[in-house]
């Protein structure tokens, strides 16, 4: 018998995070996930008067496919992809992680090129589809998560299943607070930072894009970083895994960056081109459910209590001006089990140790800790 949450997350992917109508074409982009999720997505979708079309893709295959690729390969590739997204209205992506390495073996050239062929399509879909990404409870994200495979498949539907409309004021309130400031200052253990966010959108992400959901971001200007920031949360980029992440800004630029092991790795993402050592994204994290970081991004950038600074490209309904084809959302938790630290807007104020200090966004904060 299917899970009841199931057809549930489906009905909100359909109906709500993408607002499907009569008539749209429906992409839904299956990865390593059950056969469940895609049926109830098919029958949502046409409940809806969509049309659904289905993707099966699997990480195994993916990792080679990506492992021998070539310029003209992934160029043919790249222009499938994009012309089959052009005739979309909207995108469902269920990502399934049966092992967050599988990336791992690639090699880092070979990243790169697919990178760079295929951020055209991503670039389409994300400023010219309704779209929703999102990740299916497996055995390896409960490992990433240190819980039972039960005990995350329920965590796992509750953070998904949320009832963002309820956020969402909150989120609101915090983003137009965001666009009537200028500096923003950052501070705790080996974070000393400042930048300018003058004259930026902020962007409150309540269950619409990704889910789970729960994040407000902006922009810094491009070169008014500086300072010291270290991340607190590991996290894993082109299946490699970083820890204590630490960067030093000069005029907007990273011209240091350390972590424990794997540097040079740390190093050559960042010289992937110009814009990959200038921040894209300064976002916080407000999902109040969300708590401790499994090395998945989706996740560990709504952790509550946390922000996230994000070498690479900026979006464009939030756009700096930086161009890249990587964008890395690190994350810093400031809850003092992390360590603790405050933000400030204006030189006020406005997040200590992870809490909001105004009693109107209190729903986002954390609610287990």
């Amino acid at each position: 018998m299917t899970d009841p949450r199931i057809a549930q997350l489906a009905h909100s992917l359909v109906n709500y995070s993408c607002r499907v109508q009569r008539g749209e074409h429906v992409l839904l982009d299956l990865i390593d996930s059950p056969d469940e999720i895609g049926i109830q997505l098919i029958r949502a979708v046409r409940a809806a008067g969509g049309v659904p079309h289905v993707r099966l893709r699997h990480g195994r295959i993916t990792a080679e496919l990506f492992a021998g690729a070539t310029d003209a390969q992934f160029s043919s590739i790249a222009t499938f992809e994009l012309d089959e997204m052009k005739t979309m209205q909207a995108y469902i992506a269920i990502r399934g992680s049966l092992n967050s390495y599988e990336n791992s073996a690639v090699p880092a050239e070979a990243m790169k090129l697919t990178q760079r062929h295929l951020n055209p399509v991503h670039e389409y879909r994300v400023c010219h589809t309704k779209w929703c990404v999102l990740r299916w409870p497996s055995p390896s994200m409960a490992q990433g998560a240190l819980m039972s495979t039960e005990q995350f498949e329920d965590f796992y539907f509750r953070c998904c299943l949320t009832d963002y409309s309820k956020l969402k004021k909150a989120m609101e309130l915090l983003a137009d607070r965001m666009m009537h400031a200028d500096r923003v200052h950052i501070i705790g253990p080996g974070t000393d930072l400042s930048f300018s966010i003058k004259g930026m959108p902020a962007i409150p992400c309540a269950g619409e894009m990704n889910i789970p959901d729960g994040e407000v971001f902006t922009a810094p200007i491009r070169d008014s970083v500086n300072g010291t920031l270290h991340y607190t949360a590991p996290s894993i980029y082109q299946g490699i895994a970083f820890d204590g992440v630490t960067f030093s800004f000069r005029n907007g630029k990273i011209v240091e960056a350390h972590c424990n092991g794997n540097e040079d790795a740390l190093n050559h993402i960042l010289n992937s081109d110009e814009g990959a050592r200038y921040i894209g994204e300064f976002s916080f994290g407000v999902n109040p459910e969300i708590l401790q970081p499994m090395r998945d991004i989706l996740f560990d950038e709504k952790i509550a209590g946390s922000f996230h600074f994000t070498p690479g490209n900026a979006y464009e309904n939030c756009d700096n001006g930086n161009r890249s084809q990587v964008h890395w959302d690190l994350v810093c938790i400031q809850r003092p089990d992390y360590g603790g630290g405050s933000i400030f807007l204006d030189d006020e104020l406005v997040r200590k140790d992870g809490f909001f200090v105004d009693p109107n966004l209190s729903i986002l904060n954390p609610i287990h800790s």
